[in-house]
């Protein structure tokens, strides 16, 4: 099986990677032991092991010690700490963003928005609703409501390609500054699973999002439905120890949105 002129470990590396490309091996599976690696391709098991941390280093798979090694579920991470937007976290993730936009009109503003706008009764807001892409595939979905002081500064067509944080801030000089996050289960209704292609009644994640410029002025309102299969969330804390050896409280290290190809 294995070709003279070429390092046996790159070889087995290449027949893991197109196992796995192939669908041969699913995300989070367990790969064959360093001994059945070894005996299918009558090498030692050190080069099985210089094989499979080739593999590790591009993080197409990942080891857990006294288990053996899994296939990655090619998930990125994304640092959240700080507040980004759509795009930002799918340029990490190494996906191409764009947007289908739906809806891009002004309502008056139902009762529950006033509190999160800060705006009164009767007020006229604007709706935009948008599909939101990962190298062409349906990822999210979500409402935007804003003041028409912010709306009026965009425009549907600019939105397909761009977000309303770096159309702001970009063009306006109206810095969004900070972001407050409401993590919810819900399920998809027959708009929601057209919209995101999933069965009606899949899991959804829901984010509620408030952000706001200097003076803690809200900028927009915003529910994002992401699909399950597609995103989820990791947390990661620090637990340091204080000179008198007790533990102090936790700071948060970094909690970010892991992202399914």
């Amino acid at each position: 099986m294995l070709k003279k002129g070429i390092p046996r470990h790159s070889q087995i590396s290449q027949w893991i990677r197109n196992q796995i490309d192939e669908g041969l091996f699913e995300p989070e599976e367990k790969l064959p032991s360093e001994n059945e690696l070894a005996k299918k391709f009558d090498v030692s098991r050190v080069t099985i092991r210089r094989a499979l941390q080739s593999l590790e280093s591009e993080d197409i798979i990942y080891r857990c010690q006294g288990l053996g090694s899994f296939v990655s579920d090619k998930r990125t991470p994304h640092n959240l700490v700080r507040l980004t937007d759509f795009n930002e976290d799918m340029d990490r993730a190494g996906l191409n963003a764009s947007s289908e936009v739906h809806e891009f009109k002004v309502i008056e503003a139902p009762t529950w928005l006033q509190a999160p706008l800060q705006i009164e009764e009767g007020t006229k807001v604007l709706q935009i609703d948008r599909l939101r892409l990962g190298d062409g595939k349906p990822i999210a979905f979500d409402s935007t409501w804003l003041t028409i002081f912010y709306g009026q500064l965009l425009s549907a067509d600019t939105l397909k390609h761009s977000t309303i944080y770096k159309i702001l801030e970009d063009e306006y000089d109206i810095k969004v500054v900070r972001g407050t996050y409401r993590f919810t289960a819900d399920i998809a209704d027959k708009q929601l699973s057209a919209e995101l292609n999933v069965e009606e009644g899949s899991p959804l994640l829901l984010i509620e999002r408030s952000t706001y410029t200097i003076g803690n002025k809200p900028v927009y309102f915003q529910r994002r439905y992401y699909r399950t299969d597609k995103v989820m969330y990791e947390m990661t804390l620090e637990r340091p120890q204080e000179s008198n050896g007790n533990f102090a409280n936790m700071p948060l290290k970094e909690f970010i949105p892991i992202f399914n190809r």
